[in-house]
C-alpha cells in the first residue's frame, strides 16, 4: 500500500488561509479526491487552521501552524499543529443548541465532526494537535 505525504508550515495569519486552500487543491487534484467531497473537506480544514491562527496562536505571526497530509490507501489524515497553550474541547458549547444558534463563533470543532470520519485533539507541551480523518 503507497503513502504519499505532503507537508506546509504557515505563519498564524489568516491571510495565508488562501495558500493552504491553493495547497490543499493541488493534494486534492493529484490523489483525485472526489469531486463531492472538496467542499466539506475545505470546510473542515479551514477550520482547523483557523483554530490554529486565532484561537491558539493568537495571530501571532512569529508562531507556526504545521499542516500534514498522508494519504494512506483510501484513507486521507490531516493533522493541524499550532503552537498554543492548548483547548479543552469539551468545553465548546454546544452550537446546536437554541442559546448557541446566533453566536459568530463557536462552530467550527462542530463542523469538522459533520464533515470528517474522525476528529482527535491531541494537547501536547508545545501545542494541540487537530486529526482529521477522512475515508476516501
Amino acid at each position: 500500500m503507497e503513502t504519499q505525504n505532503y507537508h506546509l508550515d504557515i505563519e498564524s495569519d489568516p491571510n495565508n488561509l488562501i495558500i493552504v486552500e491553493e495547497f490543499f487543491n493541488q493534494i486534492a487534484v493529484e490523489i483525485k479526491l472526489p469531486e463531492k467531497r472538496f467542499p466539506e473537506l475545505m470546510v473542515a480544514l479551514t477550520e482547523a487552521i483557523t483554530n490554529a491562527i486565532i484561537h491558539a496562536n493568537k495571530k501571532d505571526i512569529t508562531k507556526l501552524v504545521h499542516i500534514d497530509f498522508c494519504i494512506e490507501g483510501k484513507t486521507l489524515t490531516i493533522k493541524v499543529k499550532d503552537e498554543g497553550n492548548g483547548f479543552d474541547p469539551s468545553s465548546i458549547p454546544d452550537p446546536t443548541q437554541p442559546e448557541n444558534l446566533f453566536r459568530d463563533s463557536g462552530r467550527g470543532v462542530y463542523l469538522m465532526k459533520v464533515y470528517c470520519d474522525e476528529v482527535y485533539h491531541n494537547i501536547t507541551p508545545t501545542g494541540t494537535e487537530t486529526i482529521l480523518k477522512i475515508s476516501l
